[in-house]
């Protein structure tokens, strides 16, 4: 899902010389270190500014909204930017996010209607024949901070340390990280590394169930865990950026990723159902609900992913085409393509059409519902972000030039698509839908002023 992959950065808009001016957006990318946190703001390397530049300022409005009243999200952006100290760059960042709509449970549907308790213990609510299980209480609010300060420490290098904070109701991230940039090859020819460590703690509403565990009934949290939940992430970067010729940058970027801590999703069920009829069998004496467990995942993570990305000037358009392939030990492998054209209409402003599909296989732990009778894996989910399925983003984004700055606004639609374990469809489930599409809308108002 996009809401995974959507926080994001901006870098300062610069005018350049004819031969260098794809760099500046490209080495953005290029020097953005992965992580949970606020993505880094890097700017290309340039000749020192006669007169420290003032504040550039560059804020957004952000609506995402699911299909079928699921989870939607209106957040606001900024990032301030300042040299303050030749070719030393201070950026702050700030986001604000709210999240509200229904969220899916991880269960199945089933023929009749199916009762599920809610996290806090202290309510419950009931799916009717048919209908995807969704808690529709979902909420937050989420505050995010994050300062990097970027300086020459050669001719030809740059340094880029940061910290990142934000907080949410029940989780909180801390994390810091750095890069550093050196030229090479007449400045043709770029090479960086970054890292980003970070310490995520979560408290989950009810506490953390024990893996594996049943629902239990109203005010019965007997398997949960009391007492904040952690995980540590490490992330590292190694990129090549080269400048192919005054029209053409190419870039390649490696990442590792380490994650080690409480990495289940703690507000994920898996249904129980019976292996011949399909129909959910029923939960502990007493409890009052049928029989569901809460969800296992490892308590480790590695992933690696390749990135390249081409730049390409055609008479002042500008092709974005990239490709990202990610793999890791929880044998997930995923392929993003991602292609933007920019027209230029006239001096001032641009049209850039924007296509991106997304494709990835199911963890190998992942399972649509689990069977009655039959032994119960170590780690278990039906969270369908780690299930097979393909994505489709298509939209467009329109800017202009104003007097300070620059104002755009940005249109998309998202498409997601999946297919539940073949295995899954047995007696009155192979007539409901298990793995429903989704699809979601995308609008964005920015404004950039004091470049």
């Amino acid at each position: 899902m996009q809401l995974n992959e959507k926080r994001r950065g901006r870098s300062k808009r610069k005018r350049c010389r004819p031969e260098t001016q794809i760099a500046p957006a490209l080495a953005a990318a290029t020097c953005a270190l992965l992580g949970p946190g606020t993505p880094t703001s890097v700017v290309a390397q340039e000749e020192a500014l006669p007169i420290l530049t003032p504040w550039a300022i560059d804020t957004a409005m952000l609506y995402y909204g699911e299909s079928d009243g699921r989870v939607r999200d209106f957040s606001l952006n900024a990032q301030a930017r300042k040299e303050l100290k030749e070719d030393g760059f201070l950026t702050l960042n700030l986001a604000l996010d709210t999240l509200t709509g229904a969220s899916p449970n991880g269960a199945v549907p089933s023929s009749i209607p199916q009762t599920f308790t809610r996290p806090s213990g202290e309510d419950s609510y009931t799916i009717a024949a048919g209908e995807q299980p969704l808690d529709d209480t979902f909420q937050d609010t989420r505050v995010a901070l994050g300062a990097n300060w970027q300086w020459p420490v050669t001719r030809l290098a740059l340094l880029d340390i940061g910290v990142s904070f934000s907080d949410e109701y029940d989780y909180t991230h801390t994390g810091v990280n750095a890069r550093i940039a050196r030229d090479f090859n007449n400045r043709n020819t770029t090479l960086s590394l970054g890292a980003a460590l970070a310490n995520d703690m979560i408290d989950p509403v009810g506490g953390a169930p024990r893996p594996l565990a049943p629902m239990l009934g109203l005010n019965d949290l007997s398997n949960r865990q009391s007492g904040d939940q952690s995980k540590d992430v490490l992330d590292l970067l190694f990129g090549v950026t080269q400048v192919v010729n005054r029209n053409t940058v190419v870039q390649i970027n490696y990442s590792l990723s380490s994650a080690d801590g409480y990495l289940t999703d703690p507000y994920k069920l898996l249904s129980v159902v019976d292996p011949d009829t399909g129909l959910p069998v029923a939960g502990p004496v007493g409890a009052g609900v049928n029989l569901h467990l809460y969800e296992s995942r490892p308590e480790t993570r590695d992933k690696q992913s390749l990135f390249v990305l081409l730049k390409r000037n055609f008479g002042g358009n500008v092709l974005d085409a990239s490709y990202r392939h990610m793999t890791d030990d929880w044998g997930i492998d995923s392929d993003t393509v991602d292609l933007r054209y920019r027209f230029a209409l006239g001096a001032d402003r641009y049209l850039q059409p924007h296509l991106r599909f997304y494709s990835q296989n199911a963890a190998d732990f992942y399972h649509t519902v689990l069977f009655d009778g039959q032994p119960v894996p170590q780690f278990a989910t039906a969270d369908y972000r780690l299930g097979a399925f393909d994505a489709v983003t298509v939209g467009v984004k329109f800017g202009m030039d104003t007097r300070h700055g620059e104002i755009s606004t940005r249109l998309e639609l998202y498409q997601q698509t999946g297919e539940p374990d073949a295995a899954a469809r047995v007696g009155v489930l192979s007539d409901l839908d298990l793995r429903p599409d989704m699809s979601a809308i995308i609008a964005q108002f920015s404004y950039k002023f004091g470049r």
